[in-house]
């Protein structure tokens, strides 16, 4: 069989195998987020916001991440490829952002990302872990993808950036501290 065959075929089949299992209900975002003010989504189960703009970020999707860990997602972009993404976690144990982000760092690593910084530093009350890798170098830009994780009540709440230093550092500051904030504000207040 031809390569040119094998994606119609897997197409017709997965049509096929589709008609013939029952559809499980699924979990969309309209269960998991509720449309709030001046377009934000507010996450049901936690009560945090995902505003419509962080700054100079736009929210460009919400929903779920990981069905088996209850993990929703809120995520945003700004121009020139800066993106940020909330994801908020519930716990049922202890919280190890170095645990919780373990499958990030690695995919990370293999890509060719460098560690460049590891810490935590505070927001508010909040103690809040910090990895950052460099991705790449270009002139006078470095390409950076940063994680973290702090716990907020009964929630993890993680954010990861992806931006280029020094051009885009503000505005990554910006909606680190926006997330933070937010969740300390809207998550412990329930």
């Amino acid at each position: 069989m031809t390569s040119r065959r094998l994606p119609l075929l897997a197409a017709f089949t997965t049509l096929t195998l589709g008609l013939a299992i029952p559809v499980a209900a699924q979990n969309t975002a309209a269960d998991v987020f509720a449309d709030g003010k001046d377009g934000a989504k507010a996450h049901v189960a936690s009560s945090f916001v995902c505003p419509l703009r962080i700054g100079l970020f736009e929210r460009d999707a919400v929903g779920q991440s990981d069905i088996d860990t209850g993990a929703d997602f809120c995520a945003y972009s700004a121009l020139d490829g800066v993106y940020g993404t909330i994801t908020l976690i519930p716990l049922a144990g202890a919280y190890d952002p170095k645990t919780s982000l373990a499958q990030d760092f690695a995919e990370t690593e293999q890509t060719g990302g460098k560690m460049i910084s590891e810490g935590a530093g505070k927001e508010g009350a909040l103690s809040i872990y910090t990895r950052a890798y460099e991705t790449a170098k270009l002139e006078d830009l470095h390409y950076r993808v940063l994680f973290a994780g702090a716990v907020v009540g009964k929630w993890a709440v993680e954010a990861t950036l992806e931006f280029a230093d020094p051009r885009d550092t503000p505005q990554e500051r910006q909606f680190l501290a926006a997330v933070y904030q937010a969740a300390q504000n809207e998550i412990a207040a329930k």
